[in-house]
């Protein structure tokens, strides 16, 4: 099944002190440019928010208005795919711990199921909302309802808006290694990731 990959690397990360969170390192890479492994085979791969310099073939953009939010930036991301793309893994730059079996596993789930989307969820069960790959029509039209909803605009929309009213399938990682949904938002959580993957 073809996807197409949207990964958000805006955000402010206030609890790092502003610092450009997708660039700092996680063994030896960058957490932006292991997300960006983990969906090599991905067509095509869209960065959406401030980057330095990435891999060939990877298309950069911005959300209107430059840190208007996730929402904001999936719909950057979303103009810049074809009207022929059907799946979209849609993720956050922060997830160093992310794995290509991992993504594999969220499109064999949602490939297998009449959901609109598929996400991992962690050991207390919330659903990580920028860990997932949804089907495109379902992704365009939770963002459509919410710009409706907002009087136009998703500037500032709450991520968790996209999943309101998505048929969501739930997906527990089973597999080898450390949890792919694992979102580095504080020092502590570097550290933890450089630990796993050492």
């Amino acid at each position: 099944m073809a996807y197409a990959a949207v990964v958000l690397s805006g955000g402010a990360a206030r609890r790092m002190g502003g610092v450009d969170k997708p660039a700092r390192p996680v063994g030896g890479r960058s957490m932006l440019h292991r997300v960006l492994a983990a969906v090599v085979d991905a067509a095509p791969r869209i960065v959406v928010g401030p980057a330095g310099p990435l891999p060939a073939g990877v298309r950069v953009t911005r959300e209107a208005p430059p840190g208007g939010g996730p929402v904001a930036a999936t719909a950057a991301g979303l103009a810049r795919l074809g009207p022929g793309t059907t799946t979209i893994a849609l993720l956050a730059a922060d997830l160093p711990l992310l794995t290509p079996a991992a993504v594999t596993d969220l499109r064999r789930v949602l490939e297998g199921s009449g959901a609109d989307v598929a996400c991992y969820v962690d050991g207390d069960g919330r659903r990580q909302q920028l860990c997932g790959v949804w089907r495109a029509a379902a992704l365009r039209a939770a963002v459509d309802r919410l710009a409706v909803e907002r009087g136009g605009t998703v500037d500032g929309a709450p991520v968790r808006g996209l999943l309101a009213g998505a048929d969501v399938r739930e997906v527990t990682w089973s597999g080898f290694g450390p949890p792919p949904w694992f979102d580095c938002d504080t020092d502590e959580d570097v550290r933890r990731a450089e630990e796993w993957t050492r």
